[in-house]
Formats: C-alpha cells, sequence, structure tokens
C-alpha cells in the first residue's frame, strides 16, 4: 500500500457548457490513490477512537452489515452515521475473495464507500475503500492496544503477513513501545520477504517465528490474528498470562481463529457484541456453548468512555474481537472528504448536473 504523498490532483467534470461544479455541491470521486495520500494512520487512529466513543454514548446511527455469500467469497455492505463537524453517513460494499492474489493477481478485498451528508443525503464523496479499510481496521487494533495492553509491552506477534498485517504493526507500534516482532504465515517465504520488509520500515527486530506460532505467542505481550482461517489456531495455551489478543480476521460466520476455551478464560471486549456474536469468534464460542453474550465485559467505545473497565490488573489476558463497524469507516471517511476539499484533491461531479 502506497505511503508517499501524491500530488495534488485538481479534477473537474463537465457537465453542461465548461462550468465547473461547485465542489462542496458536488460529489468527489477519490481514487485508491487519493486516499492513501490523504488518510495518515495517525489521523485515522484519533478518528477511530473518537467514533467508537460517540458510538458508546448513543451518538451514531446503529451500524448496519449485511453479508451475501457466493462462490469463492463475499459481499459485505456496512452503514453507520456519526456527527462529527456535521452529521455524516457512510455505506460501503466490500469483496472479500481470499483466493484472488494466488489465481487471479487481485487483491483479496475491493469495494467502494460512498459518504452522505446526514441532514440532507447529498452524496458527498464515492472513494476507493481498500486503503480505508486497512488503516480503519489497523487504526481500531491500535486504539485496543491503547486501551486493553500492558503499558510495558515490548514484544508482539502478527499472524498473516499480508497487507493486513503490515498496517496492524505499523498502527501497534504507534501506541505500544515494542522492540521484538514475530511474524508468522502459511507461506514461509512470504513471512521471510515479510520480516525483511518491515524491519527496514520500522527499524526494530522483525523476524518469522524460530520455533512456529505457540512459542512466539507464548514469549509476546501482544498478538494479532489477521488471517483468513476458517478453523480456530490459538488457545489457551498459546499465550501467556497478561496478553493481549487482537482477533481481527473473523468478520463473517464462516471465519474462525480464536478457540471458543480461549475466549471463556480471557477477558473478553467487542468492537459490537451484536455483531461479533454474528460473525465474529464470538459466534463460534456461543455455538459451542461455552460463552453468552452477556459475557462481555465491554465494547471498546465503553471502555474509552469509561462506563465499563477493561483490564483490571497486569495479569489478565484480554482478547478484542475485531469484525469492523462501520463507524469506523464514517470516521476515516469524513477524514479523507475534509482533506480532499481543504486541498483540491478528487475528481467532482455533479450527479444532478
Amino acid at each position: 500500500m502506497a505511503v508517499a504523498r501524491s500530488k495534488k490532483s485538481r479534477k473537474y467534470h463537465k457537465t453542461k457548457g465548461t462550468r465547473r461544479p461547485d465542489r462542496r455541491r458536488a460529489t468527489l470521486v477519490l481514487t485508491q490513490g487519493d486516499v492513501a495520500a490523504l488518510l495518515d494512520l495517525d489521523a485515522c487512529i484519533a478518528a477511530v477512537e473518537e467514533a467508537f466513543r460517540l458510538h458508546a454514548l448513543g451518538k451514531s446511527l446503529k451500524p448496519g452489515v449485511l453479508s451475501v455469500h457466493v462462490p469463492g467469497g463475499a459481499f459485505h455492505i456496512k452503514a453507520a452515521g456519526l456527527k462529527l463537524t456535521r452529521p455524516y453517513f457512510a455505506a460501503k460494499t466490500n469483496a472479500n475473495f481470499p483466493d484472488n492474489p494466488a489465481t487471479r493477481r487481485l487483491p483479496t478485498i475491493q469495494g467502494t464507500l460512498v459518504l452522505c451528508a446526514g441532514d440532507d443525503g447529498r452524496p458527498l464523496a464515492v472513494m476507493d475503500s481498500m486503503a480505508l479499510t486497512a488503516l480503519r481496521t489497523a487504526a481500531a487494533t491500535a486504539v485496543a492496544a491503547k486501551h486493553l495492553a500492558r503499558a510495558d509491552a515490548k514484544v508482539a506477534t502478527v499472524v498473516g503477513c499480508g497487507i493486513q498485517g503490515a498496517a496492524q504493526a505499523r498502527a501497534l507500534l504507534r501506541v505500544r513501545p515494542i522492540e521484538r516482532l514475530y511474524v508468522v504465515d502459511v507461506d514461509g517465504a512470504r513471512a521471510r520477504a515479510f520480516a525483511a520488509a518491515m524491519t527496514a520500515e520500522l527499524g526494530i527486530i522483525v523476524e518469522p517465528a524460530p520455533e512456529g506460532l505457540r512459542q512466539a505467542a507464548r514469549g509476546s505481550q501482544v498478538v494479532i490474528t489477521c488471517t483468513t482461517a476458517k478453523k480456530a489456531f490459538l488457545g489457551p495455551k498459546d499465550v501467556t498470562d497478561g496478553a493481549f489478543v487482537a482477533a481481527v480476521g473473523a468478520d463473517n460466520p464462516e471465519k474462525q481463529e480464536i478457540s471458543p476455551q480461549l475466549l471463556a478464560e480471557s477477558v473478553l471486549i467487542t468492537d459490537s457484541t451484536e455483531q461479533c456474536a454474528a460473525i465474529g469468534d464470538l459466534h463460534h464460542a456461543i455455538a459451542a456453548g461455552v460463552l453468552r453474550p452477556l459475557h462481555v465485559r465491554a465494547e471498546l467505545g465503553e471502555v474509552i468512555a469509561g462506563l465499563k473497565p477493561g483490564r483490571t490488573a497486569p495479569e489478565d489476558t484480554v482478547v478484542f474481537d475485531s469484525t469492523g463497524i462501520a463507524v469506523q469507516d464514517v470516521a476515516a471517511a469524513v477524514v479523507v472528504y475534509e482533506r480532499a476539499l481543504a486541498e483540491g484533491m478528487g475528481l467532482a461531479i455533479d450527479f444532478a448536473g
């Protein structure tokens, strides 16, 4: 994913005659490059943290999610609203096809997001969702780690060496003093290439787990799983007391990374308990009969807002079930849109013209 700032693109779509549409009344079309240039990780983390807080305080429209499964993948539609500098509403459609990289040379996740004015319904922007989804997902982990991981955490393990794994590593280093990062992937060559690239970028020791997942995870204070696995691979014996686990990969009922037993024996925090019970790792724990939604200690927003406790002791093992809720998308998209307006970026289209 590109991180360098691109040149400003002052593009306009001509409707009738040669008159250019008013950018503040037109719809901005923003490419993946535009989004990557406009949305930096620190701004995304701050925006996502505030979105979780507002959601916990009841200052958001209830997030909605719809999944449609097709052969080889699925389409996910997530929507929500937030009142920020003004009321905003966003709906994101993402396609998720895990075999794309290997069989079609296409990204696993592709999609678009439509951002609307929440007070009058005008479409403000249509933007690529790939860079936005990667950053807002990693930002949620960073926010969770900030509030739930031990402050002295210095060793971490990331499982899954793709685009999301890289975003997760970058985000984690923003909030915790990580000095060594183990990486694990089903493709050993990819893990080695990932480790070399991230060592150069992050300036810390990044290496493939020398003795496998269990040894690395047990030696880590933070474990992040961001895979497309359909069977749990992290259990109670794989983590040490006091660890923080961010379970990122399970975002539909067929995916699973964390064993029901580990969830049952840990302090469980969700991004949305209702959503996690339907499509997250919590879903599988409920199906196994070892947990019920009432056993969730809190949603992340409730911890941020001070409404409920998160970690209460250094020895607590805390699991954050992260399925990705739409208020994250709204918050990140607003940063992109407002910066695009200020910097004159994007293609302005008057759909009513």
